[in-house]
């Protein structure tokens, strides 16, 4: 074909690596930014829609454009500089991504009123990832005119492009999952396909011409493949930071798993383990041995309504381990050294991000003689016939809440896992103000469906609510006899606060069109995501009140005003 001006063009090898490495950049940019949006929105279903859909759409509109000028202007040089152009912006987030994350999130606070989540990770979607997908959304139809020669084999010339798009899909899957996030970062995943893409578009552009006939383009090809290079070599100084809290200088840890991103600081009293670069603490350790004052301090109160004192000891499964705050707590207030027939508090972990276990045994004292187990809370369950005293369920994580640990078939599960008179807690993070809808009145009704006996108790200064549940309705007649030979002050204080403001759950009964319990969960229907994000909304709201009114009433710089005192 005449279009085929290029030499390198000949070989169609070369043209199926352009699609191969097209079709693995994609996916790799679409799973890197589902790790550069989760710190500041979370990694919830909701995220990860957002992001396919507009990847799709990018793809799509780019496909329907690359099919157009392929037919109008049939010269690959247009192509390969769409797909230097798309090298240079992909190698742009690291250095861009997050500050432009960070601006969209303060102006969607202040703009809208519902549904930030939503708003905010479709925003920066469209902003930071929608051009390249949309310039590599033109490479297939593109090489389709590139590279069929004869119609007589165009099925089998397609049919190879898109096999070799699809394999390099697959690979673009596995490769940042299990190889460049977890040893190198999402930032340095980016440049490295933003370099594959850039050496790619380069030996094409110094590929010789078939006939030897320089073109008037040249210098301008000759400008793009510079300024590509210069361009990526710029992102790779700036942009192979792993920082996503760029704004903070004393951070004690910060790094990505498979599974999170995760940050560590600390100040003289406490360590913080977070999550989310935006909102949340996951745990919290006290340097001085004290009570923490949050929910952990709430939720000791299990083991007292299981017959800690009475059973000598217990048997305990944590199901979402984190730092292992609980059973820390646990073991140093709940041992018994005036009691010979004390056999401890036997506590197992379980935590499926292997990464925050070991950062609970170097920055949050987890004991090495407290076993934690790598894998899936329910699935552990599943696998295992041991029964518990107290089984603590602390796997929800902001807006992130697996929706296999919210049914009525995992709350079964773990009622089948309790000895007799054992308890279940819940830790739930993410109280709403009204008590009738939202995520934590969903999974109380969901455990009340399961658990006949259930009391919960609101935390204090902050928005975790923790649901005591058990098949024994004696419960709090257990935890008032064993506390009777509790002799630490400072526990029988914080029981005495849970005890003075525990509300008995009474299961609402009234049912929907279908004749199914209100708002229970199941396997098949657990909304999760959308019950979460109304909470989110809410205390989003809540704390951005202050500054909307001082906003509405000095502008922009009242703002400033208020930030900079």
């Amino acid at each position: 074909m005449q279009n085929k001006r290029r030499k390198i063009l000949s070989n169609k090898v070369y043209l199926y690596l352009t699609e191969f490495f097209a079709g693995m950049s994609v996916m790799a940019v679409e799973l890197g930014a589902s790790r550069l949006l989760a710190p500041y929105f979370s990694s919830s279903q909701i995220v990860w829609t957002i992001i396919i859909g507009t990847i799709m759409i990018a793809m799509a509109l780019g496909n329907i454009y690359g099919g157009r000028t392929a037919d109008k202007n049939p010269d690959p040089d247009r192509l390969y500089g769409r797909i230097i152009i798309a090298a240079i912006w992909i190698a742009l987030i690291p250095v861009l991504g997050k500050y432009i994350i960070v601006g969209i999130s303060a102006v969607m606070i202040f703009s809208v009123n519902h549904m930030f989540l939503i708003w905010a990770a479709f925003a920066a979607c469209m902003v930071i990832f929608v051009f390249p997908l949309f310039l590599l959304g033109t490479v297939t139809p593109s090489l389709v005119k590139f590279t069929i020669d004869d119609l007589g084999d165009s099925g089998k010339t397609v049919g190879m492009l898109n096999a070799f798009n699809t394999v390099g899909s697959i690979i673009g899957t596995f490769v940042p999952t299990f190889v460049t996030i977890p040893a190198v970062g999402t930032s340095i995943t980016f440049l490295i396909f933003a370099g594959i893409l850039l050496l790619l578009a380069i030996l094409y552009f110094v590929s010789p011409r078939k006939d030897g006939e320089k073109s008037p383009g040249n210098r301008k090809n000759a400008v793009k493949v510079t300024a590509g290079i210069l361009i990526f070599l710029v992102s790779c100084f700036f942009g192979k930071s792993d920082s996503f809290a760029f704004w903070e200088s004393d951070l004690t840890y910060e790094g990505e798993s498979v599974y999170n991103y995760l940050q560590v600081t600390e100040d003289d009293k406490r360590v913080y383990l977070s999550t989310n670069v935006l909102f949340g603490v996951q745990s919290v350790y006290e340097k001085d041995g004290q009570l923490t004052g949050m929910y952990y301090d709430y939720a000791l109160a299990a083991p007292y309504m299981a017959g800690v004192k009475e059973k000598h000891g217990i048997d305990m499964l944590i199901l979402g381990m984190g730092t292992g705050t609980y059973a820390t707590q646990c073991r140093r207030f709940l041992s018994d050294d005036n009691d010979p027939d004390f056999r401890g508090i036997n506590a197992i972990g379980v935590e499926i991000d292997e990464d925050i276990t070991g950062l609970a045994r170097e920055y949050f004292h987890l004991s090495d003689d407290i076993s934690v187990v790598t894998y899936d809370g329910r699935a552990y369950l599943n696998a295992i016939d041991q029964t518990y005293d107290v089984i603590m369920v602390d796997a929800y994580q902001d807006i992130t809440i697996p929706f296999q640990m919210s049914s009525v078939e995992f709350f079964t599960l773990v009622k089948d896992h309790l000895k007799p008179g054992g308890v279940m807690v819940v830790n739930m993070n993410m109280r709403g103000q009204n008590d009738g809808e939202g995520i934590t009145f969903a999974l109380s009704q969901t455990i009340s469906k399961v658990f006949p006996n259930c009391y919960y108790v609101n935390c204090a200064s902050s928005s975790n609510r923790e649901l005591f549940a058990s098949m024994e309705s004696g419960i709090l007649e257990t935890m008032e006899r064993n506390l009777e030979s509790e002799e630490n002050p400072e526990i029988r204080a914080m029981m005495k606060r849970v005890t003075d403001h525990l509300i008995p759950y009474v299961h609402a009964a009234s049912e929907d069109k279908d004749g199914e319990s209100y708002m229970v969960m199941t396997d098949d229907k657990a909304p999760v995501e959308l019950l979460g994000m109304k909470v989110i909304d809410e205390m989003i709201a809540e704390e951005v009140s202050y500054y909307k009114e001082i906003y509405d009433k000095d502008g922009l710089q009242g703002l400033l005003d208020a930030f900079s005192n």
